[in-house]
């Protein structure tokens, strides 16, 4: 009876969070139901398979077409390290990576990275619509992101898109603190293996032991956020020269991959 009782004020403590973000619904029952997130905003419930365009929709937009709510799963041994590998259906995937195109940035093979701070475009928006609704509608224990994180506004203001060649990787580092906590990265086109490593064996001294790298598989159309430990305690690379991309005792076949950062700048004290 505890147990149930406990559940229940879980639930109502969640809804009340979502009233506060969202507000209340009309509702003739006198329920104590809320607006779904989805309808609030203008998007469908996450994992929806229509013709998204990224681009020029408008907060109206519905589509009835529906799926299961994604899945997360918490990376073991990183606190603050989560996945969502289903993030983005191939459709919108397709939809995502011409958005991009559309943009001009990549019109010569020299360039190869963008930047953009402050007013997103449309499709960034849209996919930080996204990624909120995915954490907000999870049921995993820690949440994926924090409320402190998940319901700020903006949710993120500053946006990267990389474009790798195969054999291009990235070298280990650690996100600038001009950015708050909670980053997430969505994955595109070839998968990679990305390896993360505790600050503490960057600081070891020579003749130390070096802590065994905590290997993650990025597949085309996943989410990856870090929060916490595993935005401040752990450092990220990835090394795709030939034979260091392993998986399962299999090399990974390499192609271009297109990754796209999403972080939020920290606020001068002032304001």
């Amino acid at each position: 009876m505890e147990d149930e009782e406990e559940d229940e004020e879980l639930e109502r403590e969640k809804r009340r969070a979502l009233q506060a973000v969202f507000g209340e619904s009309d509702d003739d029952d006198g329920g104590e139901q809320i607006t779904p997130f989805h309808l609030h905003v203008g998007i469908p419930p996450f994992s929806v398979l229509p013709s998204l365009p990224f681009s020029g929709r408008t907060k109206g937009d519905a589509y009835d077409q529906r799926q299961d709510k994604a899945s997360w799963e918490q990376v073991e041994g990183i606190r603050g390290l989560w996945l969502c590998r289903d993030f983005l259906s191939p459709e919108l995937q397709s939809t995502l990576l011409a958005a991009i195109e559309n943009e001009g940035w990549f019109t010569e093979e020299t360039h190869n990275q963008a930047m953009r701070f402050g007013d997103l475009p449309i499709w960034a928006s849209d996919l930080s619509d996204l990624i909120q609704e995915a954490a907000a509608v999870s049921d995993a224990e820690p949440h994926p992101i924090p409320g402190h994180l998940l319901w700020r506004d903006p949710l993120f203001d500053q946006l990267i898109v990389n474009v790798y060649a195969p054999g291009e990787g990235i070298c280990f580092h650690v996100d600038l603190m001009r950015f708050e906590d909670g980053i997430a990265v969505v994955s595109l086109e070839s998968p990679c293996v990305m390896d993360f490593s505790p600050l503490a064996a960057a600081d070891a001294g020579e003749g130390s032991p070096s802590p065994a790298k905590i290997p993650v598989l990025l597949h085309p159309g996943s989410l990856m956020v870090l929060s916490g430990e595993a935005r401040y305690r752990w450092e990220h690379g990835i090394d795709r020269r030939p034979g260091f991309q392993m998986w399962e005792g299999e090399e990974l076949r390499q192609g271009r991959r297109t990754s796209i950062t999403l972080r939020r700048l920290r606020r001068s004290p002032s304001g």
